[in-house]
């Protein structure tokens, strides 16, 4: 019941979706959203913890994929999960992302699960195909995105990575790559929220919507490198970055859009659960 001392707070999926739960923050005004209600991309348009968008606006989208680097992989082929999970070539040379959501997600894709419709059992299915590879020492460590320097480096052949981290790379390193698996890929997104008792509720709202006109879209994208969730920004991208423009990565063409997957939102005791089994086996 306290002011924040914010009019917007940015959170990932999970968080925002809890704090929209609790009652936390504000139902925006379509009445100040024209550009974001209209260019908002089809991707992320309706996820399951906030249907229509009544209460966010996504900052930025987050793809998760397998970056590798080409010199460690020394003609090992990756194309799936299962490639990195279970070639022994590349044993203690491969890399998972602390975020369970991303881990967990990618490794029902590869089991052909759909992380908006897995069970209990499902997941449990998923950990214990993890469990396998940390039990013969496949991965090397799990991660944050401080993964980019063992990649660089080649200490890890492959990883799940985050896109923008492997565009950035990508530019440094002509060795670093990436796959998506024909099974598909985790998007999430960093979300634009109204904190309850913020004192300038309709400047925040004119903010956010100012960030979904094609230009200040483009400018973002060209700077930060995630997934751009403006529609009709490639054009204005182009025109500071052709490169960008034309990476899908930042700008998904609509085969790549096809294979992304959201994790579905959990209830409050499910979250507790699977959250500590992912904890057990990462050692966390």
């Amino acid at each position: 019941g306290q002011d924040t001392g914010r009019d917007i707070i940015v959170l990932t999926d999970w968080l925002a979706a809890r704090l929209i739960r609790l009652g936390w923050v504000q139902k925006l005004d379509p009445a100040n959203l024209p550009h974001a209600f209209t260019n908002l991309s089809a991707q992320f348009r309706n996820p399951d913890w906030d249907p229509g968008r009544a209460y966010s606006y996504p900052w930025q989208g987050i793809s998760t994929v397998i970056a590798f680097n080409r010199k460690a992989l020394d003609g090992i082929e990756v194309k799936t999960l299962s490639d990195l999970l279970d070639n022994p070539r590349l044993k203690g040379r491969v890399g998972l992302l602390t975020e369970m959501r991303d881990t967990v997600g990618m490794t029902l894709l590869d089991m052909d699960k759909d992380p908006g419709k897995f069970t209990a059992d499902d997941y449990d299915a998923a950990i214990a195909r993890l469990q396998k590879a940390v039990d013969k020492s496949q991965i090397r460590r799990f991660t944050g995105n401080d993964y980019t320097s063992d990649l660089t480096k080649g200490d890890l052949a492959a990883c799940l990575a985050w896109a923008g981290d492997v565009v950035q790379l990508k530019a440094d390193n002509p060795d670093i790559g990436f796959v998506i698996p024909d099974s598909g890929y985790m998007t999430s997104s960093d979300n634009m929220l109204i904190p309850n008792k913020a004192r300038h509720k309709t400047n925040a709202e004119r903010l956010i919507d100012y960030y979904f006109e094609p230009r200040p879209a483009a400018q973002l994208a060209a700077y930060i490198n995630f997934v751009c969730p403006v529609d009709g920004v490639k054009a204005e991208l182009e025109k500071i970055d052709e490169d960008a423009a034309n990476n899908p990565l930042i700008i998904p063409d609509k085969a790549m859009q096809a294979k992304s997957r959201a994790f579905r939102s959990l209830s409050s005791k499910e979250e507790t659960a699977f959250e500590e089994k992912f904890a057990k086996l990462t050692g966390a």
